[in-house]
């Protein structure tokens, strides 16, 4: 999956992003996320409202920061709540706890935030967590042996204590499944659900829109069976803001609940207060997604294809509809508000080198390359086939009657060594890594070869260099290479210093003609207006 899908992620290092075990973003805006690396170090960026990156302090981190009390600690899995709070749970079943807390969702037996994160302990010392939830302000945790803790805010029964007062530490659910081995857990914006083992669902907490889905909207303190699935066979739960998906072991898809932006896909944005059947023309269901902090549904069927419905960027679909994703992760990346996980992101460490360092390594590679570039004494290797790939010029060049057609090494004298370096590579990366000075002559080279989007990168790099001293040349020189972006900068410029550039060398030096066309354009760009 492209890792830059998500605007947070975007922002970060390549090579940082390749070193990722599990992701988590968050946030009301999806502008947060914590990461942890293949080496168990554990990572932060973004707002940092409430202590939420646990970091120690409130303030943001435009680059990822260390969250040293988590690191080494072999975290394997995350949650998140509306109210910014966070859990994480460890490979040994450890939990943690962090961030907002006016509700005693964090389990630690008080209402202070907490900015760094700590142990939750009680009765689930000695306990494995294997898996965590959370709503707006409440918090599930499922053990190993099966068990469902709650805690956190309970004005709907949603941590199913049989009243609605609120939990400051986990408690373990009884009612209707204490009996029973819960094998995953789901929560709703103020609901929670359970999957038994013997693929029986329950749920309990708020039901105003019916997503208990136990046929009427009556809240429930404790856990009542969802039982109009007609005696299928759940293996999968997830839960949208007010609406729930379920999935069976025919790979039927059925929902409940809130519809009013089709979340349910059912065609229409009635609300079902039980389980009704999604899209059985589309085939079998092999996966389901949804997140408690969205309106959006999604599901992957059995030929691997993507379909979405429900709030998607600001458009209601009622109906489930084919998405180009591979992952059900992308759907939530690109389309949810807001683009938050849905799930911790787990990835897989590759064992080959991606394309696009392979091709980074290949450059000047003498070993490898079969044409060698001679410029100034010093030597470029790289290769004919990706030359021409990649340039219509190189594409001519090595063509015949080109003398350059059969030789191993081509002689340039009319660029400088760093210039033709650094073109080469932009070839087999598409970085542009040239100090300021050199840029007129990458400029000049763009230009020779045709080459528009190096023409253009290379006038937003000229552009940095812009000044009182040397705007009218730069102004001559976008003129001479048509670079119509740095023409329009360079007259922007001007205007705003009309008075000193005019009494620079480089302007008295310009040719009449191009003197009379720039004071004709910065004239009708407002310079001589009283």
């Amino acid at each position: 999956m492209d890792l830059t899908k998500w605007t947070v992620l975007s922002l970060i290092d390549s090579k940082f992003l390749r070193n990722l075990k599990l992701a988590v973003i968050f946030g009301n805006l999806g502008s947060e996320v914590i990461m942890v690396t293949l080496d168990d170090d554990v990572y932060a960026m973004g707002c940092n409202s409430s202590g939420c990156l646990g970091l120690g302090d409130t303030a943001s981190a435009l680059q990822p920061r260390k969250i040293e009390s988590l690191s080494k600690k072999k975290i394997k899995g995350l949650a998140y709540g509306s109210g910014l709070h966070l859990l994480a749970f460890s490979d040994s079943g450890e939990l943690y706890t962090w961030g907002y807390n006016t509700y005693s969702q964090l389990g630690n037996g008080n209402t202070n935030h907490t900015l760094i994160p700590s142990l939750v302990g009680g009765v689930l010392a000695g306990k494995t967590v294997i898996q965590v939830g959370c709503g707006n302000h409440h918090c599930l945790a499922l053990t190993s042996e099966g068990e469902v803790y709650a805690w956190g805010q309970n004005n709907g029964g949603q941590c199913g204590s049989g009243t609605t007062t609120g939990q400051s530490v986990p408690r373990r659910v009884t009612s209707g499944i204490g009996g029973h081995k819960v094998v995953a857990i789901a929560c709703g914006q103020l609901t929670s659900m359970a999957l038994l083992h013997d693929g029986e669902l329950y749920g309990w907490g708020y039901n105003g829109n019916g997503e208990l889905g136990i046929g009427n909207n009556n809240n429930q303190h404790n856990p009542v069976r969802v039982s109009n699935l007609h005696k299928a066979f759940v293996t999968q739960i997830v839960c949208g803001f007010a609406h729930c998906l379920a999935l069976t072991d025919q790979g039927e898809l059925y929902a409940w609940g809130a519809n009013s932006y089709g979340q349910l896909g059912t065609g229409y944005k009635t609300h079902h207060l039980s389980p009704v059947i999604v899209a059985p023309e589309l085939g079998k269901v092999v996966e389901i997604a949804a997140c408690h902090l969205s309106h959006i549904s999604a599901a992957m069927l059995h030929d691997g294809k993507i379909f979405m419905w429900g709030h998607c960027r600001g458009h209601s679909i009622f109906s489930p509809s084919l998405t180009p994703y591979t992952h059900l992760d992308e759907v939530f990346a690109c389309y949810s508000t807001p683009a938050v996980t849905w799930r911790t992101l787990q990835f897989r460490a590759r064992q080959d080198t991606p394309l696009a360092e392979t091709l980074r390594l290949a450059f000047n590679d003498e070993s490898t390359g079969d044409i060698c570039f001679k410029v100034g004494g010093n030597s470029i290797w790289v290769h004919k086939a990706i030359l021409k790939i990649r340039c219509q010029y190189y594409r001519a060049m090595f063509q015949h009657p080109w003398a350059e057609a059969d030789q191993e090494t081509v002689e340039i004298e009319q660029f400088s060594y760093p210039v033709y370096y650094c073109f080469l590579k932009y070839l087999y990366t598409d970085e542009v890594d040239l100090p300021v000075d050199e840029a007129l002559g990458l400029l000049d080279l763009a230009n020779a070869y045709c080459e528009t989007e190096l023409k253009s990168r290379c006038q937003h790099l000229i552009r940095q260099s812009v000044n009182i001293e040397n705007v009218a040349v730069l102004f001559e020189t976008s003129l001479k290479y048509e670079a119509q972006d740095l023409e329009e900068y360079c007259l922007r410029f001007a205007v705003h210093h009309l008075t000193a550039v005019v009494q620079t060398e480089t302007f008295l030096k310009l040719e009449e003609a191009t003197t009379k066309q720039f004071i004709v354009r910065v004239g009708r760009m407002g310079a001589f207006r009283y």
